[in-house]
């Protein structure tokens, strides 16, 4: 696993998170398609949160299953929590906020959001 360092523009938000990131997901859901995030998901034990979280304001919608969360001072929403299909605690990077990662070299594979 890699070790990947990133948060919000202000730099309040920071975390590392480990994975080994080979394609990044669009997903066209309402929220997602208007910040235009690219992500991947890790499971809630490669995450952690070195700062900001007092920073963190929560927002929720339709099924309120996905803590989309985003720095108070800049706005910027550097990832997510949620719960996976199997019930286990994960984390949705926005990879467009990983300082060593470039999501313009990989692949980006759509989700239909809008369906679930």
């Amino acid at each position: 696993m890699t070790k990947h360092t990133g948060g919000c523009h202000c730099g309040r938000v920071r975390y590392e998170v480990e994975a080994e990131i080979d394609e990044v997901i669009s997903c066209n859901c309402s929220m997602c398609q208007k910040r235009g995030s690219l992500l991947t998901f890790v499971p809630d034990q490669q995450f952690e949160l070195l700062s900001g979280n007092d920073d963190l304001t929560d927002y929720q919608f339709n099924k309120k299953i996905v803590h989309h969360l985003f720095c108070g001072t800049c706005g910027v929403a550097s990832f997510a929590r949620g719960v996976a299909p199997d019930g286990s605690k994960m984390v949705a990077i926005n990879v467009r906020c990983l300082e060593d990662v470039d999501p313009a070299s990989l692949p980006v594979k759509a989700i239909d959001g809008r369906s679930f």
